[in-house]
């Protein structure tokens, strides 16, 4: 069983800056993965970014350049820093983590935090 924490979000105006905050009660290298998902209203949840525990990156087209993943391995935590945010941006933002060795969930999800961007 993993914990995640999630810290972060609120309301910006259009080209401001949020920086969202997920802590895990693992060690983050028990994790094959750990990233952030977003769903919009009416919306699939999609995928925003990941890590990969040797420290590769996948970003979805529509953030590249603007957010940024990064890590803590003292802290077991993982950070999206998002800049020139969009009214587009606006969703409910899940931390997600998948464990290398799955002893129960193949996948963990946070609690969510709402992003909202006004224009």
């Amino acid at each position: 069983q993993v914990q995640l924490v999630e810290s972060g979000g609120g309301l910006v105006q259009a080209g401001g800056s949020l920086r969202l905050s997920c802590a895990a009660s693992v060690s983050i290298f028990s994790l094959s993965t750990m990233g952030w998902y977003r769903q919009a209203p009416g919306n699939q949840r999609e995928v925003v970014v990941y890590i990969t525990l040797d420290g590769n990156t996948y970003y979805a087209d529509s953030v590249k350049g603007r957010f940024t993943i990064s890590r803590d391995t003292v802290k077991n935590a993982v950070y999206l820093q998002m800049n020139s945010l969009k009214p587009e941006d606006t969703a409910v933002f899940y931390c997600n983590v998948r464990p290398r060795i799955p002893t129960g969930a193949s996948e963990y999800w946070g609690q969510g935090t709402q992003v909202t961007v006004s224009s």
